[in-house]
């Protein structure tokens, strides 16, 4: 029987320990690789546990790059060819000065560089903005089996920053659950109403905040990348709208269940008049433009 693994995030049964570890550590990649291409991770924890799962899980996604709760930090970065390095601040700094400024590019190999620091960052935060391949996500903190402990841990972990509650098994506060991950994702629901006729309720246009934007060019580029060209003018119902309809420019920004109609630009007809007026010669409209005829022979 081979030994039994003692790795993270590995199983601790007797078995084919070479298979199982080749199993799990490629389970595990495909993991970071769906959290680092998502807009919202959701860390499914046991609410009757303590919280060391939940630190482990954190450290184990910071260790690959992600960042989770956090904003970028406010700190310039630039590498040059030439001209030494040059380091500014516009915040009063408590935790890096230029010294372990120059110490720290230093031990990555960089002579050359332009770095100015907008806010009070840390040590850890400079070196993400070295790296340059870290990823900021949201992450909700989500305590299933409510059902089985007391209300006042309930409360306890209800109260905490970005967390919510739930019972998979009793089926308790998923309604909640669906409205955090729509807010946290910053999703817009945009209808689509043709010249004519009644607006359909039934497929939305989906866009986000964080891809592409909310604007009504954005709409427009969602649905097809030409029709930005062919757009006269755009009206729009709902909470963005001032007056019911109003007419929009392509920066107009859109809000959760707007309605919007697109209204083309019509093809230029000939300038030949209408109708039995309307001309079917070939010829120039302007006279300087008409082709001047041979001089007659005498």
């Amino acid at each position: 029987m081979p030994p039994v693994c003692n790795f993270k995030f590995v199983t601790k049964t007797n078995g084919h320990g070479e298979d199982m570890l080749h199993d799990n550590s490629f389970l595990i990649f495909q993991v970071i690789a769906v959290a680092k291409s998502s807009d919202l991770v959701l860390m499914v924890l046991d609410g009757s546990k303590s919280e060391g799962h939940r630190q482990i899980l954190t450290k184990e996604l910071e260790a690959v790059g992600l960042r989770l709760n956090k904003s970028p930090p406010q700190i310039y970065f630039k590498k040059k060819k030439t001209g030494g390095i040059s380091f500014n601040s516009t915040a009063q700094l408590t935790h890096v000065d230029e010294k372990l400024c120059y110490q720290i590019l230093h031990e990555y190999k960089i002579h050359n560089a332009e770095v100015l620091f907008r806010e009070d960052a840390t040590v850890d935060d400079f070196i993400d903005v070295i790296e340059g391949n870290r990823k900021y996500i949201k992450c909700v903190y989500v305590y299933n089996k409510i059902d089985v402990v007391g209300i006042d841990d309930v409360d306890r972990l209800a109260r905490q920053p970005n967390s919510i509650v739930i019972s998979c098994n009793l089926k308790l506060n998923l309604d909640r659950l669906l409205a955090r991950m729509w807010d946290e994702m910053g999703l817009v629901r945009i209808y689509t109403k043709p010249q004519g006729q009644q607006p359909d309720f039934a497929e939305p246009v989906v866009l986000s905040a964080g891809r592409g934007g909310c604007t009504v060019e954005d709409f427009c580029n969602h649905i097809h990348r030409t029709l930005v060209k062919e757009v006269k003018y755009v009206l729009v119902w709902g909470i963005s709208a001032r007056h019911y309809p109003q007419h929009c420019g392509l920066s107009h920004p859109l809000t959760d269940e707007d309605v919007v109609q697109i209204v083309k630009k019509k093809e230029k007809e000939d300038s030949g008049g209408r109708g039995r007026f309307k001309s079917h010669s070939n010829a120039p409209d302007r006279i300087s433009d008409r082709v001047k005829k041979a001089p007659l022979k005498t």
